[in-house]
């Protein structure tokens, strides 16, 4: 007599099959994530110079604010280290650990698997989404403490631009990590992160600036950025200059971005 099976039938059965987008899109961003948050020198650029920053310049006098219009020095100041972690973790460190992976066959290997190469991108977005929400918090808190009190008409308006801001630098950073050898986009990107700091619209507002230079910091990314969420958090309501502003660089930089990527 045989004996009844100890399983169901097809319970080891094999079932073939790409797995849901859905979940490769989860398991992806939160590799990333992971990786973002255990690298000892993204920490440091992503968080923890924007917070000394925030810390320094609000209880320094240091920086040039112009007229605050009553405004404390701040709720001057946090919107524009917000802007500063945005570009911290969606372009300088986006475009870096781009580069190196593309170096060290990451992507190549990627590629490879069932995963498609728009959810690569996608992983990598929705990563640096996560990112900045957790260094907007962090700062949010000790900036808080330090007496910001942001307006809250404005927060619905904030957490727009930080959402476009994020994906229009992000833009950038696959852009640059994508396209260049992982040593010149080393060097580029720390590059480009000093300039838009010192001289792009957040540490200098364009109001303390020539008019001509004023013009231009206001199209950059960061400029535009920096003076969108000073007018949800200060004065309570979305720009439109500003949305539009980061719209364009993400629609702009998307599109090169996905001509001159390469995986190697």
């Amino acid at each position: 007599m045989t004996a009844p099976p100890r399983f169901p039938v097809g319970t080891f059965t094999p079932a073939p099959g790409m797995g849901s987008r859905a979940r490769m899109l989860l398991t992806h961003a939160k590799v990333e994530t992971s990786l973002t948050l255990r690298h000892g020198e993204q920490i440091l650029l992503t968080l923890l110079i924007p917070l000394a920053l925030l810390i320094g310049l609000t209880l320094l006098d240091i920086l040039p604010t112009g007229d605050l219009d009553g405004v404390s020095k701040v709720d001057w100041l946090t919107p524009r280290i917000f802007a500063l972690a945005v570009m911290s973790s969606a372009f300088t460190g986006q475009a870096i650990a781009l580069g190196f992976d593309r170096r060290y066959g990451v992507l190549k290997r990627l590629s490879a698997t069932a995963i498609p190469r728009w959810l690569l991108v996608a992983g990598r977005i929705v990563a640096a989404l996560v990112v900045v929400l957790l260094q907007v918090v962090v700062l949010g808190v000790v900036a808080a403490f330090l007496g910001w009190s942001p307006s809250a008409a404005g927060i619905a308006a904030a957490v727009v631009l930080l959402v476009l801001g994020t994906l229009s630098f992000g833009a950038l950073g696959v852009l640059l990590g994508g396209s260049l050898r992982a040593e010149a986009v080393l060097a580029l990107a720390n590059i480009v992160w000093f300039v838009l700091l010192l001289a792009g619209g957040i540490l200098l507002a364009p109001s303390t600036m020539p008019g001509g230079a004023a013009t231009v910091v206001e199209l950059l990314p960061s400029g535009a950025l920096a003076e969108g969420l000073r007018a949800a958090l200060v004065d309570g309501h979305l720009a439109g200059g500003p949305v539009a502003v980061l719209a364009g660089w993400t629609v702009v930089a998307s599109a090169v971005a996905a001509k001159t990527t390469r995986l190697t």
